[in-house]
């Protein structure tokens, strides 16, 4: 398979795929190729495919992600390996071999392997990426520049010189576009208008505070152009702050975007340091008397 081998020469002789040879070295595995049309060489592996597959997909088990999928797996092969006979020692189970001779030679895992296919990929100028026969969006300042494109089973991650500008949950499905709105932000703040209009705003999942601050200026002329100057604040405050602010004013019968701001400047400002309390060595022992007599002793008489 080409996320394994990039190049097939007489007998086992390959060029592996480079991410393929990482992950090799990583579980410190040495991959071993069979010989052209010699499908027997591999029936070891295979099998033990058929079995699993017999034992624990039939009947075909149906999960929302992958991940409840290898939860509801672990599960399975444990419950199978504590009951399930060793084939060599039939008076233990598999799972006390297991504990006793084969996990004490095992070497420990230090850390996960990142495994992903990475592509170089174009944006375009409306901010998206294609791969797997998808699109998805990325930041505005990614737009028609080269990125990487990093696919992993789960999630799809976008880089800009090694900096993220992107990251969804990856699709399954066929000629479908994945927006993140967010990425769109300095968009809007050229073009409000695209709010009500522009395709990756539509049932735009906001806070509640948010949502209903947006659809109290919709009544205003310049109600878009101020829910995007709301919105501009976040990058900067926050999510959680902005939403707090919007509920503030909301509940002082105020949702303009001057009132927000306010608010939001109002949180951001620092507490007051507290008092600094006198030293006993500073202390006065004679109190000031408020007595302006006093300065009749500074007078001085002048002689002509």
């Amino acid at each position: 398979m080409r996320t394994a081998v990039a190049t097939i020469f007489v007998g086992r002789q390959r060029t592996f795929n480079r991410r393929f040879q990482q992950f090799c070295s990583h579980h410190l595995v040495e991959p071993t190729a069979c010989n052209p049309s010699a499908a027997w060489e591999k029936g070891q592996v295979e099998n033990q495919v058929r079995t699993a597959r017999n034992r624990f997909f039939k009947p075909t088990p149906r999960h929302p992600s992958l991940a409840a999928l290898n939860g509801w797996l672990e599960e399975q092969c444990i419950t199978w390996a504590m009951t399930a006979s060793h084939p060599v020692q039939r008076d233990r189970t598999v799972m006390a071999v297991f504990e006793t001779e084969d996990r004490p030679a095992l070497v420990g895992l230090r850390e996960r392997f990142d495994g992903f296919h990475e592509v170089e990929v174009a944006a375009t100028p409306t901010c998206l990426v294609r791969f797997d026969n998808n699109r998805y969006s990325v930041e505005a300042r990614a737009a028609g520049r080269r990125v990487q494109l990093r696919a992993h089973a789960e999630r799809i991650s976008v880089f800009l010189n090694g900096e993220r500008v992107a990251e969804h949950a990856r699709c399954f499905g066929r000629h479908q576009t994945i927006y993140n709105p967010w990425h769109y932000l300095p968009v809007l703040a050229r073009k409000p208008g695209a709010l009500r209009n522009g395709e990756p705003f539509r049932d735009w999942d906001l806070p509640v505070a948010l949502h209903e601050v947006r659809q109290r200026l919709t009544a205003f002329t310049d109600g878009d152009r101020q829910f995007v100057t709301i919105l501009s604040a976040v990058p900067e405050a926050g999510l959680d702050a902005v939403e707090a602010a919007c509920a503030t004013a909301l509940a002082a019968r105020l949702h303009s975007a001057d009132a927000v701001l306010n608010l939001l400047a109002r949180g951001r400002e620092p507490e007051p340091p507290p008092p600094v309390l006198t030293p006993s060595s500073l202390t006065l022992g004679l109190m000031p008397e408020a007595d302006c007599a006093r300065y009749d002793g500074l007078r001085t008489m002048v002689v002509a």
